[in-house]
């Protein structure tokens, strides 16, 4: 029998059977902030107000034992275990942007990198699809196991969606794609998810990226750019050699033709680069040399866990940043519920 739910603020409720309450919450067409959706980036925290629950397998750095003590939990791990009342901030009624199952067909493949694939999928033709820059979306597998990937590309490019796919050691569905994917094959997908876009908000807004946490990030200034939206956005991209910036010269053009008043672009090389003549080091210290204080700032940090984790702490630790002003995707490659791989 399904436990009822309900969600502080806003008088929200759905049910929830044997599943995560992220997944029921979703089910029901609820926006709740989440990320990864599995347990490691820590966007989708609550507190149990009322009522039992299994909190499931959280990453400690995502819910420290403070915080578990304190009665929180992550909406992606946690299972109802009797009727609840939970606060999560942030969650409020759907709104156009429902989660959809659908084809698409391939319809190009480009490799930007050695371990990087453009992905084109087209939609189709008589089925309009909504989602907000930044979203990812989760391809679904014959046997329903799931990959999540960031939507590269802005809304207004209506019928197609890019996904930057970078090839993981042993990864299912990578593996394929560097091998038998091919033009017009279809694949069934699913979405959009996530809570990672670009807020309503004069603040400036700083980007931090890793590899293809590129990706979503491309989709939001994209998305800027159409819409002409006037705001200072830097773009911290990292990558272990220059070759890895897989769209370097893109991200160049747009500072160079100031397709975005106020934008700005950092990009560094972690590794070995001889002749590099830009900035080395990691992306979170190059953020904290810039900005003696982050106060009155948006951050957006997409990437491995690791350097989300570390940015959060650092820059609101040691710059001020207000903690509900820290955006984030983390991209993960465990093989539970959703890998990004």
């Amino acid at each position: 029998m399904p436990f009822q739910i309900s969600i502080q603020p806003g008088g929200l409720h759905f049910s929830a059977a044997d599943q995560t309450l992220l997944d029921a919450a979703l089910a029901a067409g609820l926006s709740v902030p989440h990320g990864c959706r599995n347990g490691v980036c820590g966007a989708c925290k609550g507190r149990v107000v009322h009522g039992e629950i299994d909190p499931g397998k959280p990453a400690d750095h995502a819910l420290p034992a403070a915080e578990r003590e304190a009665g929180q939990v992550l909406l992606c791990c946690a299972r109802a275990r009797s009727d609840l009342v939970l606060e999560v901030p942030g969650a409020q009624a759907a709104e156009s942007t429902a989660i959809r199952n659908f084809p698409a067909r391939v319809q190009r493949l480009e490799r930007l990198a050695d371990d990087v694939m453009r992905v084109e999928l087209q939609l189709p033709a008589n089925e309009s699809f909504r989602f907000r820059a930044g979203q990812y979306i989760d391809i679904v597998l014959a046997d329903g196991a799931r990959r999540s990937f960031s939507i590269a590309n802005a809304p207004h490019v209506a019928d197609m969606l890019e996904l930057h796919v970078r090839k993981v050691e042993g990864g299912r569905f990578t593996a394929q794609v560097f091998s038998t994917l091919k033009a017009r094959d279809i694949l069934r997908c699913e979405g959009p998810f996530g809570d990672f876009w670009l807020r309503d908000s004069a603040k400036p807004a700083v980007m931090v990226a890793t590899g293809t946490g590129f990706a979503p990030l491309k989709g939001i200034i994209e998305h800027a750019i159409h819409t002409g939206i006037q705001r200072q956005i830097s773009l911290y991209w990292s990558a272990r050699v220059p070759g890895d910036l897989y769209l370097d010269a893109l991200v160049r053009n747009w500072e160079a033709h100031r397709s975005l008043p106020g934008f700005r672009y950092v990009p560094l090389v972690t590794g070995e680069a001889p002749g590099w003549p830009g900035r080395r080091g990691r992306v979170t210290d190059a953020v904290l040399a810039d900005h003696a204080d982050l106060s009155g700032v948006e951050v957006y940090a997409c990437g491995l866990p690791a350097m989300v984790d570390t940015a959060r702490t650092r820059f609101t630790g040691e710059r001020k940043l207000p903690p509900d002003a820290f955006y984030a995707d983390a991209f993960t490659f465990a093989s539970t519920f959703t890998p990004k791989d």
